[in-house]
């Protein structure tokens, strides 16, 4: 019966090929984190920003990769997630172009100052992949039943979130072996194959691609249930988003999602220029200790984190995980020694990893009126810090010169505390409510 549907109404993919293309079109957009951060030395050798100037810089992809995570992850239930997709990869194409013919053309004798804003807009351009998660997550929900939510989300978000620090070990090693205007060219000739493979393998769900062969929306429903589809698109998204803005404990998530996730692509963009100026190894070493020591390791132990979430409650993995933001941000401020800061590095990486995935553990358990609208809220504005703090990291140096670079780190002292606080009351809220429940049950 279900070859004989699919058949009929043309319909193609799979759950496995769903996840599969998401996963890799959220892959090949999220490398754009790791745009500037590598290479930023060899910009501002050449370029001699302020180090504000500089944080902008690599802070770049973040803002466009935040703000529109919001309107496309939207888009995904009007459309499927193909489309917002596609077009999220099509303009970091477009920013690609633009740096690469930059490059071109003046790199390095004629790059200077007064091409900074060129640079910084195409940077933002090439930064829209950055939001593609918006639009994997709802694309890759669509394909599966409410039993295997939590694998096949936690395989998307866990393979996905690899990219940055993937490239941030490649971009060095294709820096040294063919240089920065060769290497940005290969980046921008991976860029369009990724968008060419997504373009021809990657389906919507049952549900959209029949709506687009002009069945009527109940029977639509009805065709895809029978195929296995239990998720559709609610259609309230603006509403979720009014309704959940209006819950505070929304703007609670978004601050622990703006230390743990916004913190964790700032410190992807800002590590490897701490590790050349700061400690003085060379672009690869950097692109290694951050990627190994830091974006990797946070992206592996956010699988973990669900996981654990699952079993103790989202409430205390979160306070553990910015616990562990406390501790690496003061010894990453306070000494400095090359071993004791990659500790603190590692330290910070693993407690932004459990904090991560214990945020959106929470996000439907407090706002169960609007939890789309909410996720859209933390997920975005969360994101954000990845381009609010390293200007601020900057900012130090700026000032204090080298030494800068360990002090920039109280921002995440401040952060840490201010996180904890809230974990701490989200703690007690849920202690409180179990024991609701118990009292509950006793006087039943």
């Amino acid at each position: 019966m279900n070859q004989e549907l699919l058949s009929k109404y043309k319909l193609k993919g799979s759950p496995t090929s769903g996840l599969s293309m998401a996963t890799f079109g959220f892959f090949i957009g999220f490398a754009a984190v790791s745009l500037f951060g590598p290479v930023a030395t060899n910009f501002d050798k050449v370029m001699h920003m302020p180090g504000l100037l500089l944080g902008f810089l690599v802070a770049a992809p973040q803002l466009t990769g935040s703000l529109l995570r919001i309107p496309f992850g939207a888009w995904v239930d009007r459309s499927g997630g193909k489309k917002p997709l596609l077009i999220l990869l099509m303009l970091s194409i477009i920013g690609m172009i633009g740096l690469t013919v930059i490059l071109l053309m003046d790199y390095p004798n004629h790059l200077s100052l007064s091409m900074y804003p060129l640079i910084f807009l195409f940077g933002l351009f090439s930064g829209s992949g950055v939001a593609t998660f918006s639009v994997g997550v709802p694309q890759t929900s669509y394909w599966f039943a409410q039993k295997r939510q939590g694998f096949a989300l936690g395989t998307y978000g866990g393979l996905g979130n690899t990219a940055p620090g993937i490239f941030g070990i490649l971009l060095p090693i294709a820096l040294a072996a063919f240089g920065l205007i060769n290497s940005y060219a290969i980046w921008f000739v991976f860029l369009i194959v990724g968008t060419i493979i997504y373009a021809i393998f990657t389906n919507d769900s049952y549900y959209f691609q029949l709506k687009k062969h002009g069945v009527k929306e109940e029977e639509a429903k009805s065709i895809a249930t029978s195929l296995g589809q239990e998720l559709f698109p609610s259609g309230n998204m603006k509403e979720a988003l009014k309704i959940s803005a209006k819950t505070p404990i929304t703007w609670a998530l978004v601050v622990l999602y703006f230390t743990s996730f916004g913190g964790f692509l700032a410190l992807t963009t800002w590590f490897p220029t701490y590790w050349v100026q700061y400690h003085g190894t060379s672009v690869g070493e950097a692109g290694l200790l951050m990627a190994l020591g830091f974006s990797l390791l946070a992206s592996f132990v956010r699988i973990y984190g669900g996981s654990l979430s699952d079993k103790i409650g989202g409430e205390k993995v979160a306070l553990a995980g910015y616990i562990f933001v406390l501790v690496g941000s003061i010894i990453l401020m306070s000494i400095s020694s090359f071993g004791l800061d990659l500790v603190g590095e590692i330290i910070m990486g693993i407690g932004m990893g459990i904090a991560n995935a214990a945020v959106f553990k929470m996000v439907p358990k407090y706002v169960t009126h609007a939890p789309g609208g909410a996720s859209g809220w933390v997920g975005g504005i969360g994101a954000f810090g990845g381009f609010v703090v390293p200007p601020l990291l900057g900012l130090f140096t700026q000032i204090h010169g080298v030494a800068g670079f360990a002090q920039g780190f109280v921002l995440y002292v401040i952060l840490a505390v201010v996180t904890i606080v809230i974990s701490i009351g989200l703690v007690r809220k849920q202690r409180s409510r179990q024991q609701d429940v118990s009292f509950n049950k006793k006087t039943a």
